[in-house]
């Protein structure tokens, strides 16, 4: 039987666990990378940093139910979740019985990263729940290039957005910083899927149904 041979058991070794640790840190760095916060870059109005950077609609209400909202416009089971709770959402805003607070991630590419980009700059001329709701109403197939920087800036005179600053904006990606910082925003908040809902900081029941069934969701919400 032929002697093992330590020096080279042990190069064998020693290069299976460079190998394991080099998987682990490419695992890992990206996610550490998606967890920063770039506190330099431009935000839209409406936009709370402590809120996960997300638009904020009654922020100054107390005593009244907090709904955080994770999204991607890109995500048809979004747009499903705001063609059934859109207007109920909407009329806790109207009516200031919520805090609302919109999260726009962008997991689905370019496309889900310029629509948010152009609602940035929607909210910057008051209409970010018109926006909103034209994106959702409006959602082209993932990465089918049918959400240009033009289509998106033209969406905008849908919304009854007029000014050439919105233009620009959307152009120009003026909030592209904006964006990634509420997708880190997410991953710190562990948000891996969207539409995600949270109701003073408890996610709703998707085993319940709570998301796609209207009567189930004004319960979650109301219940707290």
């Amino acid at each position: 039987m032929a002697k093992s041979q330590p020096g080279k058991d042990n190069f064998t070794r020693n290069l299976v666990i460079a190998v394991v640790v080099g998987v682990l840190l490419i695992m890992l760095v990206p996610t550490l990378l998606s967890r920063q916060t770039d506190s330099s870059a431009s935000i839209p109005a409406n936009v709370s940093a402590d809120r996960g950077y997300g638009v904020v609609f009654n922020g100054e209400l107390t005593g009244v139910p907090v709904v955080d909202i994770y999204e991607d416009f890109q995500c048809p089971v979004c747009a499903q979740f705001t063609q059934l709770n859109g207007p109920y959402i909407e009329s806790l805003i109207a009516e200031k019985k919520a805090t609302v607070v919109y999260h726009t991630l962008s997991f689905l590419g370019p496309e889900s990263v310029n629509a948010a980009n152009a609602a940035a700059c929607a909210a910057d001329e008051g209409k970010f729940l018109d926006y909103h709701r034209l994106l959702m109403m409006n959602q082209k197939q993932e990465n089918s290039g049918g959400w240009s920087n033009n289509f998106l800036a033209s969406l905008g005179q849908t919304a009854g957005i007029t000014s050439q600053k919105f233009s620009s904006c959307v152009n120009k990606g003026d909030y592209l910083g904006w964006v990634s910082n509420v997708a880190a925003a997410g991953a710190k908040a562990n948000v891996n899927s969207t539409p995600t809902v949270f109701v003073n900081g408890k996610e709703i029941d998707r085993n319940a149904s709570e998301y796609f069934d209207a009567a189930k969701f004004k319960a979650a919400v109301e219940r707290g």
